[in-house]
C-alpha cells in the first residue's frame, strides 16, 4: 500500500514536472519567435494649431513605413522579417487629447513605441506618460533643450535642438556681410521659442553682431503692429524670430504692412513650409527659415561611405514619391516630414541591433547608434538629445525654396539683401543674377 502510494506520489510529481518543461519550452519558444507586427503609436496632429506640421509628419512616417515593408522587406527581428504597422489618432493639437490617447495606445493598442505630437509643448506633455509605462517616446517635432534636462529615460530625439536653430543664418550673413552689426530678435512667448532666441543671442553675442531689439510675443498672437512698430524703430540689419506657422505668417505679413525693410529676415518653423508661400506669395520672395532638411541635400549610401557610417533607407527621390503617395497629394516633403520619416528608420535599426522590442534594450541601442539617412546624420548624446544632425538654411526665391546654406549643401547662392517689400509689391522676386 505504502509503495503504491509512493509511486503515485512521484508519477504525479512527474507529470507536473513534465507540463512545467512544456509550459517553460513555450514561453521561450514563443520569446524565440518573431513577432507578427511591430506596431508604432501615435498622437499625431491633423487638425488645430499644428495641422500643417502634422500632416507632413504622418505623411513621412507612411512613407518610411511603405518602404520598410515594401523594399527593405520588414524589420529584421529574431529571425524574422516583421512589417511595421501605424497606428495613429488625431490629438487635435491639444494637450488634454495628447495625454489621454498616449495611454490609450499603450494599453489599449498595445504599441511597441510612441511617436510624439508636434511641437515642444505637446511633446513634454506626453514625456510623464510614457516615462511612467517604461515606453519608448521617440521625439520629432520637440526641439526644446528643456526636453531632455528633465531626467526622462526613454525619449530619444531626431529633430536637432531649439538652441542652435538660428546659428547657421547667423554664420552665412557674417560671412557673406561682414558689415552688418544690427540683429533683431523676436519669437513666439514658448518654451521652444524662447529657447531658439536664447540660442540666438548667445551665437550673435560670439560673432559680434549687436541686439537692438529682443522681445516675445504671446501664444495665439493677431496682432503683432505694436511689437514689430517698436522693431522698426530699432533699425535692424537682420530680424531673426517667430515660433510656429501662422503667428510666422502674420509676422511676414505685417512687416509688409509697415514698410520694415531688413537685409535678411529669417523665421523658424513657419518660413520653410510650402504654404507659407501660397498665402504670401511675392510678399515671401527672400525670406528665409532654417531647417532640418530641404529637397536637394545631398545624403546618399556614398556619402554615408565616405564618412565611415551606416545607411539605411530610400534615397531623398524615392522619399518623396512615397511622401506623395502617402498624402495623396502633388507636393514635395519639408523637414517636417523628413524627420519624422527618419525617426522610423532610427527605430528600425535600433530595434535590429538590439534584437528585441523591449524598450530599455531597445533605448540602450538608439544610444550606440550612428547612421545616415536621406535626412542626414543620426546620433544622440547620454540624455536622448540628438547631436547628429545639423541644419541647413533655406530661402524662398521665385516661389521656389532655394538651399543657401551650408555650402557644402547649397542648391543655390543667397539673395542678399533681401528685396523691398516695395519691390516685391512690384513683382520682384529674390533670384540672385
Amino acid at each position: 500500500m505504502e509503495v503504491a502510494m509512493k509511486r503515485k506520489y512521484f508519477k504525479t510529481l512527474f507529470i507536473i514536472f513534465t507540463l512545467f518543461l512544456f509550459i517553460v519550452s513555450g514561453y521561450a519558444n514563443a520569446a524565440a519567435r518573431s513577432p507578427d507586427k511591430i506596431q508604432i503609436g501615435h498622437p499625431a496632429c491633423l487638425s488645430g494649431k499644428y495641422a500643417k506640421a502634422g500632416e507632413q509628419a504622418v505623411g513621412g512616417i507612411k512613407a518610411c513605413i511603405n518602404w520598410v515593408n515594401n523594399v527593405y522587406g520588414g524589420v529584421k527581428i529574431k529571425g524574422g522579417k516583421v512589417p511595421l504597422v501605424y497606428k495613429f489618432y488625431d490629438s487635435e493639437s491639444k494637450k488634454e487629447s495628447v495625454t489621454s490617447l498616449i495611454a490609450r495606445l499603450i494599453t489599449v493598442d498595445k504599441v511597441n513605441v510612441i511617436f510624439s505630437p508636434y511641437s515642444s509643448g505637446l511633446t513634454l506633455r506626453g514625456a510623464p506618460i510614457t516615462e511612467s509605462r517604461r515606453m519608448l517616446y521617440m521625439d520629432h517635432g520637440g526641439a526644446n533643450n528643456k526636453i531632455f534636462q528633465q531626467g526622462f529615460r526613454y525619449i530619444v530625439q531626431t529633430i536637432g535642438p531649439a538652441s542652435r536653430y538660428h546659428e547657421g543664418t547667423l554664420d552665412m550673413i557674417r560671412m557673406i556681410d561682414p558689415k552688418a552689426k544690427r540683429v533683431a530678435l523676436a519669437y513666439e512667448d514658448s518654451e521652444f521659442g524662447k529657447m531658439v532666441m536664447d540660442g540666438a543671442e548667445k551665437h550673435s553675442k560670439k560673432l559680434g553682431f549687436d541686439i537692438v531689439f529682443q522681445r516675445t510675443y504671446p501664444k495665439g498672437v493677431t496682432d503683432l503692429t505694436p511689437l514689430l512698430s517698436a522693431l522698426k524703430s530699432s533699425k535692424p540689419d537682420i530680424v531673426l524670430g517667430g515660433g510656429h506657422f501662422e503667428d510666422g505668417q502674420l509676422f511676414n505679413r505685417q512687416m509688409a504692412d509697415l514698410d520694415i525693410n531688413v537685409n535678411a529676415l529669417s523665421l523658424i518653423a513657419a518660413a520653410t513650409l510650402p504654404a507659407f508661400y501660397e498665402a504670401l506669395t511675392n510678399m515671401a520672395e527672400g525670406v528665409m527659415g532654417p531647417s532640418h532638411w530641404e529637397y536637394g541635400v545631398k545624403y546618399s549610401t556614398e556619402e554615408a561611405k565616405k564618412a565611415g557610417i551606416d545607411w539605411i533607407g530610400p534615397s531623398q527621390e524615392e522619399f518623396v514619391d512615397y511622401f506623395k503617395k502617402a498624402v495623396g497629394k502633388d507636393i514635395v516633403p519639408d523637414y517636417h516630414a523628413a524627420e519624422a520619416g527618419a525617426q522610423v528608420l532610427a527605430y528600425v535599426k535600433a530595434v535590429e541591433n538590439a534584437n528585441s522590442l523591449n524598450s530599455d534594450k531597445v533605448r540602450k541601442a538608439l544610444g550606440k547608434l550612428k547612421f545616415m539617412s536621406f535626412y542626414g546624420n543620426w546620433e544622440i548624446d547620454e540624455t536622448g538629445l540628438q547631436i547628429g544632425h545639423s541644419m541647413v538654411d533655406a530661402q524662398w526665391q521665385n516661389s521656389k525654396r532655394v538651399i543657401v546654406w551650408p555650402i557644402e549643401a547649397q542648391t543655390g547662392e543667397a539673395y542678399y539683401p533681401m528685396p523691398t517689400f516695395s519691390d516685391k509689391s512690384k513683382g520682384k522676386v529674390a533670384v540672385p543674377e
